[in-house]
């Protein structure tokens, strides 16, 4: 019980910090307006960057309030696909997964 509340706390501070990283992202691709164009596309060269960043962001949101789920569901550590236990490590080291190690491989 005491590692569920564990992973509770961590994913839920990992998700605090992916939207406050998320906001500074939309901010500084909403901050372009310089009338220069060559100035313009200078300061738009890491937007495609920003975007990937963004995109990989969402998803761990996603992946994060899933596990989130589990937790209130009471099915965290039990993999959503053959229903066996979650090795305690793994979770340790990616509490947001759903996947066993046998599992994620095929995945």
């Amino acid at each position: 019980m005491a590692m569920v509340r564990q992973a509770r706390s961590l994913l839920e501070k990992r998700l605090k910090e992916l939207r406050r990283q998320l906001g500074h992202i939309e901010r500084e691709l909403g901050s372009h307006t310089n009338p220069d164009w060559e100035d313009l596309a200078t300061e738009r060269a890491d937007d495609p960057v920003l975007e990937q960043i963004g995109i990989a962001d969402q998803h761990e949101m996603r992946m994060i309030k899933a596990a989130l789920a589990r937790i209130d569901a009471g099915t965290y550590g039990t993999c959503t696909v053959c229903g066996e236990k979650i090795d305690a490590a793994r979770l340790v080291t990616l509490p947001e997964t759903p996947f066993c190690s046998t599992c994620a491989e095929g995945v």
